[in-house]
């Protein structure tokens, strides 16, 4: 455990799209400094094989359910299955999101802009309809919304996927002005790139297309963001990071990246 994040121990947090990538990061450096787990997801069977390590190598509560943040009543039944005594959450993190395609926004295909709304930002939403009043009720609690730099500025090729993480990072911006009157805190983490499953799932499997996107530099881990959200939850109660961006080094912006040759 370590002396910096002290502050994470025994606090009970959620987390959802935990099966892979950052979402899984999350879980392990929270696990790691003995934050009990709350950890959703559509794919049950990496749930399953998280909780395992993470419960039996660090000696903490971990519950996992199924959970699609896309459909109302699956959130219902997530919430609704919470074990007695891990109801009073003290961390959400809404990492849940995906990027489909590179078309120009003339040339989007709409049911796949339609799928990036649903999870990244209705989803958002539902999840913390479920989850803000409990926060309200007991006065205390963390929000952090994975978004992203393409929350931050559009790029060519990413019109949707842009669009959906400017709308979290619209609606963080809002939530923080509207809970400022409650000790609740609320961030938005922007990560550039970061190498996980994202690009094979924007480029529908393409391992070569995905395996491009990092090619010629040092991109971010999910440990590395994993380290961002541990940081933030972890600062003194009158202490609140509203907005962490982070890229690797050679990342100034979206489209602004050097490669070695």
């Amino acid at each position: 455990m370590s002396a910096l994040f002290a502050g994470l121990s025994g606090r009970i947090t959620v987390i959802t799209g935990a099966s892979s990538g950052i979402g899984e990061g999350i879980a392990k450096v929270f696990a790691e400094n003995k934050s009990h787990l709350i950890l959703g997801a559509r794919r049950v069977d990496r749930l399953e094989a998280l909780k395992k390590d993470l419960s039996t190598a660090h000696g903490i509560k971990v519950f996992i359910h199924e959970l699609d943040v896309t459909d109302r009543s699956s959130v219902d039944r997530f919430v609704a299955a919470i074990p007695e005594d891990l109801k009073n959450v003290d961390v959400l993190v809404n990492n849940a999101g995906l990027a489909l395609g590179v078309k120009h926004a003339f040339e989007n295909d709409l049911d796949q802009v339609s799928q990036m709304i649903d999870v990244n930002v209705k989803g958002v939403f539902t999840i913390l309809k479920a989850f803000l009043p409990g926060f309200m009720e007991r006065k205390k609690g963390d929000i952090i919304n994975i978004s992203s730099v393409a929350g931050l500025e559009g790029y060519p090729g990413g019109s949707g996927y842009c669009a959906t993480k400017h709308a979290v990072q619209g609606l963080t911006e809002a939530l923080r002005k509207e809970v400022v009157a409650t000790p609740l805190r609320i961030c938005s983490i922007c990560p550039g790139l970061v190498e996980t499953e994202f690009s094979q799932v924007r480029f529908g499997g393409d391992q070569e297309k995905a395996k491009n996107v990092y090619k010629g530099i040092e991109a971010l881990t999910a440990a590395d963001v994993a380290d961002t959200v541990a940081y933030v939850v972890s600062r003194p109660a009158h202490v609140q990071i509203s907005d962490l961006v982070i890229m690797p080094t050679n990342q100034a912006a979206p489209t602004v990246v050097h490669r070695n040759a």
